[in-house]
């Protein structure tokens, strides 16, 4: 048993939301040439995939015979399976790697216990974010790291700056394939599939599970607030994978694209950077502070600690919440203003209906005073103001098999 240890239609028009400028394409099939593709392009054109430039490669947005709706209630109440193989994942190994990522992010390294992962980001010297991040701890010397694709050029620009221990080896698995299959019948998809019990598998933690004549990197988790697992494969293996997940007697599984990806995640009040996260905003900011671990609090030693512990201690002048609101949805960029319509106190970063909820939901940063759920505010959309409130999220429940 091998151990992997790691357009159709040249004029599409589709906008689902602000939140995803790249979504937003025209003419794609003569911007082909000149994106990347992931090792599953050749399936998501077999299934009629509307394809549009995302982070620099050519990814699906939703495939034939379905809406964005009909994907998004599909992946709440069966499985879908998303291909996000255009991220980056990076192994970090040696016996200086905890102190490395514990210089460049708030986690708390030491503390993670083996098989298991953190939501974490890397930070600049102002305190704010680099780049969010996934950190999974495979053994006291070796991390699996998956980063954005969209911030792949400035992310291995700052790891490569930062990295000056010999102690530790920096590998990127280029070309290496993610497969995220999430929803309440995703446990049951794979669990057919593989000897490994995946009931002891919880929330956030990873195993090297078998599948198909190989053992491949499992972690449960996922972007939706849903049950589900993540994989990690190589090049050669990915099409087979995700053909394995497909085809299924019951067809429980189908593929779901970034328009789906998108809702569902907003829905589970889930950040993406370049809208709700960027180099001006701090973990505390983003409502983030969980990720800074209390020995991390205490000891400091990494990038942007002064100016975090500073917003720990004294409070911020803006923070992300959420907010529901009446009237058409409030897209990235819509303006926030108190109840008398005079004074500007935040803005919108992600929003669109929700299909779950079937209301309009954003998030975005608002000004200290009004951060408290249930707070009334009114937000500028189309030339006119729309009452809303600050809504804790995330807005639907999240499933996570804990």
């Amino acid at each position: 048993m091998n151990k992997f240890k790691l357009s159709p239609g040249s004029r599409v028009l589709f906008q689902f939301s602000k939140t995803v400028r790249q979504f937003s394409c025209s003419a794609v099939s003569r911007q082909e040439s000149a994106l990347l593709q992931t090792p599953l392009h050749s399936l998501h054109l077999a299934h009629g995939a509307t394809m549009a430039p995302f982070a620099g490669y050519s990814m699906p947005i939703i495939y034939a015979g379905q809406t964005h709706i009909e994907s998004h209630n599909w992946v709440r109440s069966n499985a879908g399976l998303f291909d996000v193989s255009h991220m980056v994942q990076h192994f970090f190994r040696g016996p200086g790697s905890t102190a490395f990522l514990e210089s460049v992010t708030p986690a708390d390294l030491k503390g993670l216990q083996p098989s298991c992962s953190t939501l974490s980001t890397f930070l600049l010297p102002n305190g704010g974010i680099m780049d969010d991040t996934i950190i999974t701890k495979l053994s006291e010397s070796d991390y699996f790291v998956v980063t954005n694709a969209g911030r792949r050029a400035e992310d291995l620009s700052y790891l490569k700056e930062h990295l000056v221990d010999e102690d530790v080896t920096h590998t990127v698995l280029d070309g290496w394939g993610i497969l995220a299959l999430q929803g309440p019948r995703a446990a049951v998809v794979l669990q057919r599939l593989t000897s490994f019990d995946l009931s002891k598998l919880k929330f956030g933690h990873v195993a090297y599970v078998p599948l198909d004549n190989g053992e491949y990197l499992v972690t449960r988790s996922g972007y939706t607030g849903e049950d589900g697992f993540e994989i990690s494969v190589p090049p050669s293996q990915t099409l087979s994978i995700a053909n394995l997940l497909l085809n299924q007697s019951d067809s429980f599984v189908k593929l779901a694209g970034l328009a789906a990806r998108d809702s569902l995640r907003l829905e589970a009040g889930m950040c993406l950077y370049g809208h709700d996260l960027d180099e001006s905003t701090t973990p505390v900011q983003a409502g983030l502070s969980w990720i800074i671990g209390k020995r991390r609090r205490a000891e400091g030693g990494f990038v942007g600690y002064d100016a975090i512990a500073t917003e720990l201690e004294n409070g911020t002048a803006r923070r992300r919440v959420g907010f529901t609101a009446t009237g058409p949805p409030a897209r990235e960029g819509s303006k926030v203003f108190d109840l008398t319509g005079e004074n500007h106190i935040g803005t919108i970063t992600s929003g669109s209906p929700s299909p779950t909820l079937k209301q309009n939901i954003s998030m975005g940063y608002i000004a200290k005073g009004y951060f408290k759920s249930g707070t009334k505010v009114l937000i500028e959309v189309r030339s006119k103001m729309r009452e809303a409130v600050v809504t804790k999220m995330p807005f639907v429940p999240t499933k996570y098999y804990r």
